[in-house]
């Protein structure tokens, strides 16, 4: 079971990308169509707000995909249907060519919240839990059946472009343990597969947020 799990994650990870590829669009262009976004998003891609993800340094196969989710309802969120409705094919590839060529901001250390400060366990750190996260990232937990995050975004957080696995590395951890939250929970599964509703809905709370405070600190 634990072989043919690893080789699930990786078979994944690198093959079956018909579909994916398309067109590189205009940096120019996208930087001018990309005027709307910046309220949420901020300027050059890199978000302000912790629950709004950085799109700056993203893979411009994944942004287009999550687009054209958004534009046919396969991934729900009211406010981002409503932009995504009125762009075009042109548009949507020269928005993410501009957002691709941006440099993503760096992230300061997560700090412990109220609940872990107050926990018992003085061996509990912020250093502990990166590194529970960076153990969770790169063997994943195979008798629990929870893959590697490793196998489809790269040692480095550096995700995939012809699969349009995203790239995750300096993500804000916040908006990572709502993403993993609400594939765990179903809220969101326009996923290959729905392969990471079946990874998240394994792990426990704290997991979600060891892995997610990892890659906020990966360059």
């Amino acid at each position: 079971m634990k072989k043919e799990l690893l080789a699930l994650s990786l078979a994944l990870a690198f093959t079956s990308t018909s579909g994916i590829l398309h067109a590189e669009g205009s940096i120019n262009a996208g930087k001018e169509k990309a005027a709307s976004c910046i309220s949420c998003h901020g300027d050059n891609g890199n978000s302000m707000v912790s629950t709004f993800p950085k799109l700056a340094q993203q893979h411009s196969s994944y942004l287009i995909k999550q687009l054209q989710a958004f534009k046919t309802g396969a991934r729900k969120n009211p406010m981002m249907t409503a932009i995504a409705s009125g762009l075009s094919d042109e548009d949507m590839a020269d928005i993410a060519a501009y957002y691709a060529a941006q440099e993503i901001s760096a992230n300061d250390l997560p700090v412990l919240d109220d609940d872990e400060d107050e926990k018992s366990d003085s061996k509990v750190t912020i250093q502990s839990i990166i590194a529970q996260g960076s153990d969770l990232y790169r063997n994943g937990d195979l008798p629990r059946e929870v893959s590697a995050c490793i196998a489809c975004h790269g040692p480095l957080g550096e995700g995939n472009k012809p699969a349009a696995f995203p790239a995750l590395r300096s993500q804000h951890a916040d908006y990572l343990i709502k993403t993993l939250t609400d594939f765990k929970t179903d809220t969101r599964s326009n996923n290959p597969e729905n392969m990471m509703h079946m990874i998240a809905k394994k792990m426990t709370d704290d997991e979600i947020k060891a892995v997610s405070y990892r890659i906020s600190m990966m360059k």
